[in-house]
C-alpha cells in the first residue's frame, strides 16, 4: 500500500510539474525561491524554526475554483483520499471592494505529523449564484443551469478517492491511476470557452467567468514558501517579472513573523480558443492564472488575531484619510502599518506567548538546576524564569483580505455589484453543509495542540499550581 500521505506528496510534486510547464514563470518563481531559502538558511542558523528547511522547500499550496455544492464535495472526496480536511471559512465576497462572488475553505492536514510529512492545502473557493448582489434571478438560473452540465471529476476518479480514504492509501496500480486522474482534472482544458457567455459573466466578475464561463476547472495558482518574501519580490523584479503592487498581510517589521505574508506575479496573458456565437472557433487570450508566494509566521489566539485585525482597521483608516489631505504622494502602506505593529505587538515570542496571543508548543527546559524552588503558577513566570521554552506553531491557514487581495490585484477589472441588495448569508455551517462534511476551526486545531504541550510539560516539572491554573478545562 502507498499510505495517504506518500499520496499527498506526490499528488503535489505533480502537480507542481504540471503547473511549471503551463506557466513558465512559475517555474522561474521556484527557482528564486530556491536561491532564496538557500541564502537564508546559510546565513541563519534558526531559519527552520518555523518547521525545518525540508519542509519549507517541499511546501506548496493551491488554488481551485468550483461552482456548485455538488462540485464542492465532489473536490473535497477528492482531497479526502489525501489526507486533506476542510478547515477554516473564508468569505472573499465583503473582502475587497472589487466583485469576487465566492466563499472559501482551505484542505489541508489537520494533524502536526501529517503536516511534517506534507503540508500541501489547497485553497477552494465556490461561486456563491444566489447572491443578489452579483448575479440577478435569470442569469442565477441560466448559470446553475450550465454549471449542471458539466463534470468536474470523473467517476472513476471518485472512485479510487473514496477508496483511498476508506483503505488509508492505494495498492501501486491504483495509486498511479488515481494521481493521473487527479491531476488531469486540475488541467487547463483546451476546450473552447463560449465567448458570449463568458462575457457576460466578466462583466460581474472575472472571477465568475473564470468559475461559470468554462467547462472545467484549473489550478489558479500554486504557491511556494520562502524564508524572505521581500527579497524574493526583489529579484523577481529584477528579472523582469512584474509583481503585484504590495506584499498582502502583515508589514515588515523587527519583531517576530505572525501569520501570512503573501505577493504574486500578475496574471499572465494565456492563448485560449474561443467559439464563436456563429459557431466558428477563434483564438484569443485570457488572464486568470498567477504564480503566488508566501511567508509563514506564528499561528495567532483569537485574542492575538483580534488585535491583528484591529491594526489592519487602523492602518485602512490612516491611509484613508492620508489620501484626503495629499496630492497622491502620501506614505506606503508598509510605511503606515510598520509603526502600528510596533506598538501593537510585542517584540519577542516569549512576550507573545506569555501574553496568550501567540500559539505555542511547551516543553521543560533542558539544564535547569535543581535548587529546590517550586515553579511559578503563571506561564510568564515558567517561561521567564527558565522553567518552560516555547516553540511557535506555524500558521497552516489563510486570510480572507490577502486572498482577496492577490485575486483582486490580478482581475482584469472591478466588475460590479448592487450594493443596495443583502448578500445572500454565509458562515461555517452552511459551507459545511455545502462540503458535505465537518468544516474544522483553525483556532481549535492550535489551541488542542497548544493546550497538550502545556500539560505534558507541567505534569514533567511537577508544577500543580501551574497545571490547575493554565491547563483547559
Amino acid at each position: 500500500m502507498i499510505p495517504t500521505w506518500r499520496l499527498r506528496a506526490a499528488f503535489a510534486r505533480r502537480l507542481s510539474a504540471m503547473y511549471g510547464a503551463e506557466v513558465p514563470a512559475y517555474t522561474t518563481l521556484l527557482e528564486v525561491t530556491g536561491e532564496v531559502n538557500d541564502e537564508v538558511a546559510r546565513r541563519d542558523p534558526d531559519a527552520g524554526r518555523l518547521g525545518g528547511i525540508e519542509r519549507v522547500a517541499a511546501e506548496r499550496h493551491g488554488a481551485i475554483r468550483v461552482g456548485t455544492p455538488r462540485e464542492l464535495r465532489q473536490a473535497a472526496q477528492v482531497f479526502a483520499a489525501l489526507g486533506m480536511r476542510p478547515v477554516g471559512f473564508y468569505d472573499l465576497r465583503d473582502a475587497t471592494t472589487s466583485a469576487v462572488p465566492v466563499v472559501s475553505t482551505a484542505f489541508r492536514p489537520v494533524d502536526p505529523e501529517e503536516l511534517d510529512r506534507n503540508p500541501f492545502r489547497v485553497f477552494t473557493s465556490m461561486l456563491t449564484t444566489a447572491d443578489r448582489r452579483f448575479f440577478d434571478a435569470g442569469l442565477q438560473a441560466r448559470l446553475e443551469t450550465f454549471l449542471d452540465r458539466r463534470t468536474l471529476f470523473p467517476p472513476e476518479l471518485l472512485t479510487l478517492a473514496e477508496r483511498a480514504e476508506r483503505e488509508h492509501g492505494l495498492a501501486p496500480e491504483p495509486a498511479e491511476r488515481f494521481l493521473t486522474l487527479a491531476v488531469a482534472a486540475f488541467e487547463l482544458s483546451p476546450e473552447p470557452v463560449d465567448r458570449a457567455w463568458y462575457r457576460e459573466l466578466a462583466r460581474i466578475s472575472a472571477v465568475a467567468a473564470d468559475i461559470g464561463g468554462v467547462t472545467s476547472t484549473h489550478v489558479n495558482h500554486l504557491t511556494p514558501r520562502v524564508l524572505d518574501i521581500d527579497a524574493l519580490y526583489r529579484r523577481m523584479a529584477d528579472r523582469g517579472i512584474t509583481m503585484i503592487d504590495e506584499i498582502q498581510g502583515p508589514p515588515r517589521w523587527d519583531g517576530p513573523g505572525i501569520l501570512l505574508r503573501q505577493t504574486s506575479f500578475r496574471a499572465l496573458d494565456e492563448p485560449r480558443a474561443f467559439r464563436e456565437p456563429d459557431g466558428s472557433v477563434t483564438t484569443g487570450a485570457l488572464r486568470v492564472r498567477f504564480g503566488e508566494v508566501e511567508a509563514r509566521g506564528i499561528a495567532l489566539s483569537r485574542t492575538g488575531r483580534a488585535r491583528y485585525d484591529a491594526l489592519v482597521t487602523e492602518t485602512d483608516r490612516r491611509l484613508a484619510a492620508a489620501a484626503d489631505e495629499g496630492d497622491g504622494g502620501g506614505p506606503t502602506r508598509q510605511d503606515v502599518a510598520r509603526p502600528l505593529w510596533e506598538a501593537g505587538f510585542p517584540r519577542s515570542e516569549r512576550r507573545l506567548a506569555a501574553e496568550g496571543l501567540g500559539y505555542f508548543t511547551y516543553a521543560p527546559a533542558a539544564g535547569r538546576p535543581r535548587d529546590g524552588q517550586h515553579p511559578p503558577a503563571d506561564l510568564a513566570g515558567l517561561l521567564e524564569h527558565g522553567w518552560l521554552t516555547a516553540r511557535p506553531i506555524v500558521y497552516e491557514d489563510f486570510l480572507p483580505r490577502s486572498a482577496a487581495g492577490i485575486f483582486t490585484s490580478n482581475l482584469t477589472g472591478q466588475g460590479t455589484r448592487d450594493t443596495a441588495r443583502t448578500g445572500t448569508p454565509y458562515d461555517e455551517h452552511r459551507l459545511a453543509e455545502a462540503v458535505g462534511r465537518p468544516v474544522h476551526d483553525p483556532f481549535q486545531i492550535y489551541a488542542a495542540q497548544q493546550d497538550a504541550s502545556l500539560r505534558r510539560a507541567l505534569e514533567a516539572l511537577g508544577a500543580d499550581d501551574a497545571l490547575r491554573e493554565l491547563s483547559p478545562s
